[in-house]
């Protein structure tokens, strides 16, 4: 499976999952940074950082903004990760809906997770989630 699709299918299980299971190792986590920024031409920078073990499934930093309701969310990319245990920066990039969003506080929502083949199917392992109020700044 290339990347792109992989991302797509993991931003849509991001956007339908529930909170991480309690199974999750405390260990592995996800952070959002405070301040993402948002271009004039509407593209959205988010980043933080992540840490996980144990995958043996490709493994992405996925990530989804909203402002106006906490119902209504944009997916902003996604970055392939590496778990290996050690700490690392993850950015996501994207462009949702012209319009959709603008400088000011936001809502971040931010999922480590793995695609597993279990039966020659990929299934979603989460590794960690992260909710978040950030300021999107003008870039």
């Amino acid at each position: 499976m290339s990347v792109r699709p992989a991302l797509a299918a993991a931003t849509l299980l991001l956007l339908a999952a529930p909170a991480a299971p309690a199974s999750a190792d405390p260990y592995e986590t996800v952070t959002v940074d405070p301040v993402g920024r948002i271009a004039e031409d509407g593209t959205v920078t988010l980043s933080g950082t992540y840490r996980c073990t144990g995958g043996t499934g490709p493994v992405f930093v996925s990530s989804a903004v909203g402002q106006r309701s906490p119902s209504v969310r944009y997916g902003i990319g996604g970055t392939r990760a590496v778990c290996d245990g050690m700490e690392h920066a993850w950015e996501n990039t994207g462009k949702p809906t012209p319009g959709a969003l603008e400088p000011g506080a936001a809502y971040v929502d931010a999922t480590l997770m793995e695609l597993r083949p279990e039966g020659g199917v990929p299934l979603p392992r989460f590794h960690a989630t992260e909710k978040q109020d950030i300021t999107l700044a003008q870039s």
